[in-house]
């Protein structure tokens, strides 16, 4: 018996009973595994001729076999269904596809504590965790402000133990340098202890404290120090007023807002981020999951449970969403149980609870209106890719993939891989190679590499774009010569046109004339922000791996930027993450840099 007539004996034979069910590979592999109330009618539903989704349709193609066991209830059903997930993470059970843990500010536990920024609480050492922060720009830019007003060191402890002079960070009002000895470890101790107030919501304790400081040392005469304590003590009123307005609630208050919407095919979840009764932000989640559930309950039920078990290691004590969830008591035994806490879900709230409610709301349904724009936008982008390369290919493409090679005069090569399919990027596919046993500056070999590296071990996409012109094209293509897969996938390479310039690219092909599209068209569109999505995804992880090899600042070695030129960039645009958001028009607006500098650093931050 072949599988297509296995299965469907499986289906007939299904229960109309709550339970779970098990999707089988070739090799016996689980695929994936949910929950129902009705077997029959849940797992039949994935064979129905009208299902379109890709992934639906691409888990469907690989089931060779489906097993079930049956619960005395849904409820039943959903415990052991997660049991299952964790144990054996099947690869079409993941619902976030941006599954990273949300950030924290980090006080270490040393001699000069260090304050940072990290993806966590499991990923640091010992220390104090303040948060969560939902961006990555709302932790960094209360680190920026405790900087601004504690003035505690950000380096790593091997910098902080080799340091011979005062860094940068110390030049711009950001850092007391106890690595040189410029503050007494019991001041230091006290800027740190200020800090934990500060972060633990205690700021009127601390404006006392700072305004009986100032007039202490006024008093003694010590009139350097009273200026200090009085900008401390203006910067952190001009903060506590305010933060006052974005407070509502008491300091006790702490959840986590969920609202969820879905349509056409789409759905987004708002996640908002309370804290002691202040807004910390909120990030917005597009699940893409198989699991082809009837209600907004449901998918919202199976969200929760994803999101606390990927992204979140915090559970507040309370958990307000936009639906009434039918499993809430058992999805909070079940989070209660992994994180060894309590937690209440609500739907029906008053006050300000209500209000951050209507304000995740607003937020999942800006988001879900944004998304459907940018996916009717890039279905065109697809369909006129699709017209294309109908003249030189009879398969359809759905799954691309994009590879770029960033150094710098050949040194700290890495060879990026970017991943796109018809909802967009695909980020949790990216890849990222070191190039290793390579000559510098020698971009073939580092491609062969790259790609004998991927697809020996991976299989290939249906289109594989190469940012270069025929001679890196003749390299890929050799590398699947060589891999025996020439003829299972469309390969193109993007070269830059006449003078370099945007729109002007050339398609080049194997076997066929190349083809310049014109500028205004949308298949010419896609490839170009594929292309410069691997090109900016290889130039930040060179970057990142040049400046660690050289261990200090990236403005270090521009030639002409003295010490002085730098503090003054960083104290104009605040910190380096600033200056490389910066035009060069805008760098040449910083007194004593000028056109030609800006020029040179502009090229050297970006790699150019």
């Amino acid at each position: 018996m072949n599988h297509s007539d296995h299965l469907i004996q499986v289906l007939k034979n299904l229960p109309n009973l709550p339970g779970v069910y098990k999707m089988l590979g070739k090799s016996g592999e689980i695929l994936y595994v949910g929950k129902a109330k009705s077997l029959k009618n849940r797992v039949s539903s994935y064979f129905a001729k009208t299902i379109d989704h890709p992934k639906t349709q691409a888990l469907v193609a690989r089931i060779c076999d489906i097993k079930i066991i049956i619960t005395r209830g849904e409820a039943e059903a959903l415990l052991l269904e997660q049991n299952l997930i964790k144990t054996h993470r099947p690869p079409y059970n993941i619902i976030l596809r941006d599954d990273k843990s949300y950030l924290y500010l980090f006080i270490s536990k040393d001699k000069f504590p260090r304050i940072g920024v990290g993806r966590g609480r499991g990923n640091h050492a010992e220390g104090r965790f303040f948060g969560p922060y939902p961006s990555a720009n709302s932790a960094k830019e209360a680190m920026l402000l405790i900087q601004k007003l504690f003035m505690l060191r950000n380096c790593n402890n091997r910098v902080f133990a080799n340091a011979k002079r005062p860094c940068l960070e110390h030049q711009i009002g950001r850092c007391s340098a106890p690595c040189v000895g410029l503050v007494e470890q019991g001041d230091y101790g006290e800027s740190v202890e200020q800090t934990i107030d500060f972060l633990n919501g205690k700021s009127g304790k601390l404006q006392t404290m700072l305004a009986q400081k100032m007039h202490e040392a006024a008093e003694d005469l010590r009139f350097e120090q009273a200026v200090f304590y009085r900008d401390r003590l203006a910067m952190l009123s001009d903060i506590t007023a305010q933060q006052a307005v974005h407070r509502v609630g008491d300091e006790d208050s702490h959840a986590d807002v969920f609202a969820i919407c879905h349509n056409h095919g789409l759905t987004a979840v708002h996640v908002l981020t309370v804290r002691g009764g202040w807004v910390l932000g909120g990030k917005n989640y597009f699940p893409d999951d198989v699991a082809m559930c009837d209600t907004l309950d449901e998918r919202l039920e199976r969200f929760l449970l994803s999101f606390y078990g990927e992204v979140s290691d915090e559970l507040p004590k309370e958990i307000i969403v936009s639906e009434a969830l039918v499993e809430k008591e058992v999805i909070a035994q079940l989070l209660g149980e992994h994180f060894g806490a309590k937690t209440i879900i609500k739907s029906s709230v008053q006050k300000h609870r209500r209000e951050w409610q209507e304000l995740a709301i607003l937020n999942a349904n800006n988001a879900l209106t944004s998304k459907l724009s940018n996916f009717y936008e890039l279905n065109e982008r697809f369909l006129a890719m699709q017209n294309i390369f109908a003249k030189v290919w009879d398969k359809p493409i759905n799954r691309i993939e994009c590879f770029d090679i960033s150094h710098t005069m050949g040194e700290m090569a890495v060879g990026s891989c970017v991943v796109f399919d018809g909802r967009g990027a695909r980020n949790r596919d990216y890849r990222q190679y070191a190039i290793q046993g390579v000559v510098g500056g020698d971009d073939y070999g580092a491609m062969r590499q790259v790609l004998m590296r991927r697809y020996s071990k991976y299989p290939l996409p249906d289109l594989l774009l190469i940012d270069g012109g025929k001679g890196q094209l003749n390299v890929a293509f050799e590398v699947l010569c060589e891999l025996q897969k020439a003829d299972e996938v469309l390969l193109v390479s993007v070269a830059k046109g006449e003078g370099r310039k945007a729109g002007l690219e050339v398609l080049h092909f194997i076997n066929h004339e190349p083809i310049d599209l014109p500028a205004d068209n949308k298949a010419l569109h896609l490839i170009m922000h594929i292309r410069d999505e691997a090109h900016r995804f290889a130039i930040t992880a060179h970057r990142k791996k040049r400046d660690k090899a050289r261990g200090s600042s990236v403005l270090e070695v521009i030639p002409n930027l003295g010490e002085k030129r730098r503090r003054d960039l960083l104290a104009h645009f605040g910190g380096i993450s600033q200056l490389l958001g910066a035009s060069q028009k805008e760098i040449a607006n910083v007194k004593g840099i000028g056109k030609v500098l800006a020029k040179t650093i502009y090229n050297t931050l970006h790699g150019r």
